[in-house]
């Protein structure tokens, strides 16, 4: 403690700063007054010689604020003490620290910096940018001004190319590394309410991603949709607030789809043909191939044993893109893997064979034969490690169980006393709101960090349930 709290009943009506040895009353408006130290040393148990100042305040009463700013000024180290502990410690040119990027109304994009050495001016060019505008922040309110010294913290306006973490001017070797944001825990897939906002949609998200390093947008090709990941439920919602509030753009949210894959069983032998004609030159192609599953894991494999000229050698590429079209979405509806297809034969026209031709008929013969090749789903698995206090230890592990997960075992967190690490195997598809129970049940402290690992086999009911919506979304 740097002070303690002077009490008359249950109200705190001033303090004791036992640095000072010093007491004061708060007063309704106007400084705190300097009163006579109580009887009885009421800070002496406090003194127990820990160096971790903790003062006392209440800022909707304006009681310890300037208690703080002076503590600030006098106790935090000077600038090049920090400077140093930095990497940016004796002088030379200009080194501003960018630690927060925000969008101003009418100013643009603003990089708020400490300047730990040099001095800078509005005009001055930093490589191919040129600073416009240089201000000093207090609270909601920007201060332009004419120039700037090591110490202060500036706002530095309309430094396109320069994102929090970076550096304007020069990067001392030694510098400190800056942080990297942390991985995202929580996802929620969004949609703009009308679609006439979604080109607004996007650069509003450009803008809320340059200021907030946590926050991940993604665009899901294979699932067709735009995920906000983040680092819970309340921080993504206090992003939909922002998009509403400065962008005026409402969303609709929904959690995720799981990226299924689906596999076969069964090989077969299949053969297609592709044979249209309308008016001029026709379109014709006729594949042979072989269709097996190959082992979890090793993915997709095109090959041919084609002999004779039966298809030409030009037209042989064309037929495995007409394979990988197809299986972009198989017959459950999901991206095929794990396959292996072979092209051993066919038939070819010399005036109406074409690429194209091929392409359609290699799609052709993996609709009419993969059906046929006991197909099945597959979900992914990530690879949790999930981090709580050692007292909700066992409440993790039911969780995971709870979840379909598989726990792979637990130990004491390196250098986290008190705290267990709980490995385990997770479906992706149980994991949408895990952090918000974890929290939960750890008084808000659990975290888990995740990485895919595999592929598993899904049956059941589960399985039934995950095709028939990617059906009902898809058709």
């Amino acid at each position: 403690l740097r002070q303690v709290p002077l009490l008359e009943g249950e109200a705190v009506t001033g303090y004791v700063d036992l640095v000072s040895a010093r007491a004061y009353r708060y007063a309704d408006a106007g400084p705190s007054a300097l009163i006579e130290m109580p009887a009885g040393d009421p800070g002496g148990a406090a003194r127990d010689d820990l160096l971790v100042p903790v003062l006392l305040g209440a800022g909707a009463l304006d009681r310890g604020v300037q208690r703080l700013l002076k503590t600030l000024r006098h106790d935090a180290p000077a600038v090049a003490v920090a400077a140093a502990r930095r990497g940016f410690d004796g002088l030379g040119e200009v080194a501003a620290e960018v630690f927060k990027t925000m969008h101003a109304p009418h100013l643009g994009k603003l990089s708020l910096a400490r300047l730990w050495r040099g001095s800078v001016k509005d005009g001055d060019h930093f490589g191919s940018q040129r600073l416009s505008g240089l201000y000093r922040p207090l609270g909601g309110k920007l201060d332009k001004l004419p120039t700037a010294t090591a110490g202060e913290v500036v706002a530095l306006g309309r430094l396109e190319e320069t994102a929090t973490g970076d550096v304007v001017g020069t990067t001392p070797a030694d510098r400190v590394p800056w942080p990297a944001p942390l991985p995202p825990v929580f996802a929620l897939a969004i949609t703009a309410t009308s679609r006439e906002d979604e080109v607004k949609l996007s650069g509003a998200l450009q803008k809320l991603v340059e200021e907030d390093r946590a926050l991940v947008v993604n665009h899901n090709a294979e699932m067709s949709e735009l995920t906000l990941e983040g680092q819970g439920d309340t921080h993504l919602r206090v992003v939909l607030e922002r998009l509403v509030d400065r962008f005026h753009l409402t969303v609709d949210k929904a959690a995720p789809q799981t990226p299924y894959r689906e596999t076969i069983t069964k090989s077969i032998d299949q053969h297609a043909r592709y044979k249209k004609q309308s008016g001029g030159h026709g379109q014709f192609g006729e594949v042979k191939v072989t269709v097996r599953p190959r082992p979890r894991g090793e993915g997709f494999n095109f090959s041919n044993t084609v002999v004779g000229g039966a298809v030409p050698r030009n037209f042989i590429p064309a037929v495995g893109d007409g394979v990988r079209d197809y299986l972009r979405r198989g017959p459950l509806g999901f991206q095929v893997v794990d396959v292996e297809v072979i092209l051993t034969d066919g038939a070819h026209h010399s005036v109406d064979s074409s690429e194209m031709a091929f392409r359609a008929a290699g799609r052709l013969a993996m609709a009419e034969g993969l059906p046929k090749c006991g197909p099945i789903l597959l979900e992914p698995i990530d690879h949790m490690v999930i981090s709580a206090p050692n007292t909700a230890t066992a409440r993790v592990q039911r969780v995971i169980t709870a979840r379909r997960g598989q726990i792979l075992g637990f130990q004491a967190k390196e250098g986290w006393q008190g705290w267990d690490e709980v490995q385990a195997y997770m479906p992706v598809a149980t994991l949408h709101d895990l952090i918000i129970e974890i929290r939960g049940l750890s008084h808000g402290m659990g975290f888990f960090t995740r990485e895919f690992d595999h592929l598993a086999e899904l049956s059941g009911r589960e399985a039934e349930t995950a095709i028939a919506e990617r059906q009902a979304a898809h058709g």
